[in-house]
This record gives structure tokens, C-alpha cells and sequence, in this order.
């Protein structure tokens, strides 16, 4: 589950999950949602996504920034995610595919872009046996 939450200037991005990785991906689907109307976007094609972080909190805002560079370089938007988590030693990775679809200006309405998820209201937790992930993105 994803929802958008209030902000002064921007938009706060929060997903659930019952795994780390459910709630990143909800995550991400929720800053795309402010892009354009995911459902009415396909998984036709995956993109590999990875980043890297000395923190879990800032794994989540390096893995929406590389899915916005993504997003930006290929003309992509995205609906769906897989991602695995990994730690060693302190050492956070993400890895994994963005599933989504070109830009079609006649299926697809923009509603709203999206510079940058900032480290603004950032958190990954886990509360009450499930995991929350959020900040609040440029728009």
C-alpha cells in the first residue's frame, strides 16, 4: 500500500509493506502516481535499478533518485517494482527491476514532475510488524 501525505512546498511519498523491499516499492510507486496515473501505465519492459547507501534511510533516497534518472534518460514511466535489500557491514545495496513503459503522450497524462526525493520527513521503520518508508520529494 502507498499514499501521499501533506507538505508546505512538496509532496511526502510513504509506502507499506510487510518487507523492506514491499515498502521501497511502494514507495516508488507512490512518487510515480504524482508523475502520471499508474494504473494506466503497462509493464511491458524492466529496467535494472541499483544503488548503494551508508544507511537504509538514504538507500531510499538514492534508489528513487536513480528510478527518476531513469525515469528522465529512457522517457520511462514505472508501475511496478522488485527490489532486494542487502547489509554488510554497514553497507546498504538495492537491486533489482523497474517495470513500466515509454512515455505515449496519447495514453499517458503527465500530471506533475518530480525533481528529487530529499532527506525531508525521511524514515525507514519497521512499526507494528510492518515496514514504513518515507520522505518527501522536489516537485
Amino acid at each position: 500500500m502507498f499514499e501521499l501525505f501533506e507538505h508546505k512546498a512538496d509532496i511526502g511519498v510513504r509506502g507499506r509493506g510487510k518487507s523492506r523491499e514491499e515498502a521501497f516499492a511502494e514507495c516508488a510507486k507512490a512518487m510515480f502516481s504524482i508523475i502520471a496515473d499508474i494504473a494506466k501505465v503497462k509493464a511491458e519492459s524492466s529496467n535494472a535499478v541499483e544503488a548503494k547507501a551508508g544507511s537504509l534511510e538514504s538507500l531510499l533516497v538514492n534508489f528513487l533518485n536513480e528510478l527518476l534518472y531513469l525515469h528522465e534518460v529512457r522517457g520511462k514511466l514505472y508501475s511496478g517494482f522488485k527490489v532486494y535489500i542487502t547489509e554488510d557491514c554497514g553497507a546498504w545495496e538495492i537491486n533489482g527491476k523497474a517495470f513500466g513503459e515509454k512515455i505515449n503522450a496519447k495514453k499517458h497524462a503527465i500530471k506533475s514532475g518530480v525533481k528529487a526525493a530529499s532527506y525531508h520527513q525521511l524514515k525507514v521503520i519497521e512499526e507494528n510488524g510492518a515496514w514504513v518508508a518515507q520522505c518527501v520529494v522536489d516537485v
